[in-house]
């Protein structure tokens, strides 16, 4: 959603259910694709680390989100899938997998590498709830991470 048509984040503090500001991307998060495969939390931590604005970065996981999603039997059929939830499926792909992604959705490079990254954050945070982390840790080494929800 653009800038103007979503709601500035300056929540009244007279509401006793009022969530503390956090900036754009919770609000966007809130706001945008149910079916995105990264949650909320891992968009927040990836947009400050990432030099793309939070706001836009619900919108490119979207469209990647988009683009990945009718391919889930063939990333089935070509790469490891390391964890499944009723959400989302994880795989492990070859290193280059988001610039060649990137690439065909048109994405700049520092759009391409928040993408990248969310997934990565992804990944670890499976593997920080499954106790498999120190793998996926290892895994990310030499290779990519795409989460795709289904």
């Amino acid at each position: 959603m653009p800038d103007e048509d979503r709601p500035h984040d300056d929540r009244s503090d007279d509401r006793p259910d009022a969530e503390p500001p956090v900036g754009g991307a919770e609000s966007a998060v809130a706001d945008g694709d149910d079916e995105s495969p990264i949650e909320g939390q891992i968009l927040l931590l990836t947009a400050a680390k990432a030099s793309v604005p939070p706001q836009e970065l619900p919108g490119l996981v979207a469209r990647a989100q988009s683009a990945l999603g009718p391919r889930l039997d063939d990333y089935r059929r070509r790469y490891e899938l390391v964890n499944e939830t009723p959400d989302a499926c994880a795989f492990l792909v070859q290193r280059g997998h988001w610039e060649e992604v990137g690439a065909e959705l048109g994405f700049e490079r520092r759009e391409t590498d928040a993408i990248r990254r969310a997934h990565e954050e992804q990944l670890r945070r499976f593997g920080s709830r499954e106790g498999r982390r120190e793998e996926f840790e290892a895994a990310l080494e030499i290779r990519e991470a795409a989460v795709i929800g289904r």
